[in-house]
């Protein structure tokens, strides 16, 4: 009986220790609407069934009708947009979330498992390229897919109510985004690796300036050689060219600089974390945590 005892008790601590993070994820029902930047946007994949589309909005915390504004991703969207291919397919869906000036663009895929090809900061750094400003975007998919239609999504979200995002930014940003995948899928370039080369890019185009596609050759050339990475000469060019569309459209990434730099350090970290330097001091702590707390149950029955 006493056995019993002691093992309802150490359940009912642990259980303590957990719950304020389920909590956290489940949400609450007093949500406030945020008069100034108006209530989140769901973006939902047309391809979805009603029950995928009823689960991707348990997903994203977006059942209450009252508290978000619904749309539909569609291939017709996909053209209009970025000029793509009609006959697609759109899964992957989102939630937009307009925030005050110096919030800064932030994606989080809810469904990591599901999005195969494209990370948190390959969003990201699209985005930031499309013009996006100030905004916490949430990534979902009930199904394994590739991530791209998600992107669309969000354009469709930011060309809303009066707002428009600029075409030939919206385009390139897309093709950052096949470009990104392109390199960590063909080239056999880790994902995160990938979005530190295109944030290094930005971040030298921003200080250089470069006046001619040489220019911008070179700062390529540079940026592939202070990370170790070797490209095929047609993924050079591939990289060259979208960088050189970049600097055709005079975009100033200047602006966003310090959104770049966090992308940067988000990634090292996340590398660090890869190559083992953060996970030993993590396991340990929770070893440490079990540990004291056997100790506290035992005490009691001391």
């Amino acid at each position: 009986m006493k056995k019993i005892t002691w093992m309802l008790i150490a359940l009912l601590l642990a259980g303590l220790v957990f719950t304020p993070a389920l909590l956290a994820s489940t949400g609450n029902n007093d949500v406030v609407i945020d008069e100034k930047n108006g209530k989140p946007k769901l973006v939902l994949g047309e391809a979805l069934s009603d029950e995928d589309k009823d689960k991707v909005r348990t997903i994203l915390n977006a059942t209450d009708p009252q508290q978000v504004d619904e749309y539909t991703v569609t291939a017709e969207d996909l053209v209009t947009f970025i000029n793509g291919d009609p006959s697609s397919n759109m899964y992957s869906s989102a939630k937009i979330t307009r925030k005050n000036e110096g919030h800064g663009v932030v994606v989080n895929i809810v469904t990591p498992d599901n999005i195969t090809q494209v990370t948190n900061e390959m969003y990201a750094n699209a985005l930031l390229t499309a013009g996006v400003e100030n905004a916490l975007i949430e990534v979902a998919s009930p199904m394994k897919v590739t991530g791209h239609s998600a992107l669309t999504g969000i354009y469709k979200a930011f060309n809303v109510e009066g707002e428009s995002l600029d075409q030939d930014r919206m385009e390139v940003a897309n093709e950052e985004l096949d470009v990104a995948t392109d390199l960590a899928e063909e080239a056999g370039i880790d994902q995160e690796q990938v979005s530190q080369l295109l944030s290094e890019i930005k971040q030298a185009i921003s200080e250089q300036n470069p006046a001619t596609k040489e220019d911008v050759e070179r700062i390529v050339s540079e940026q592939l050689d202070k990370l170790n990475i070797e490209l095929s000469p047609e993924d050079r060019a591939m990289l060259t060219n979208l960088f050189e569309k970049m600097r055709d459209l005079d975009i100033d990434f200047g602006k966003v600089t310090d959104q770049l730099e966090g992308i940067v350090g988000d990634i090292k970290g996340k590398l660090d974390e890869v190559a083992g330097t953060d996970s030993e001091g993590f396991w340990q702590a929770v070893k440490n945590f079990f540990e004291n707390l056997l100790e506290s149950i035992r005490g009691l029955f001391n």
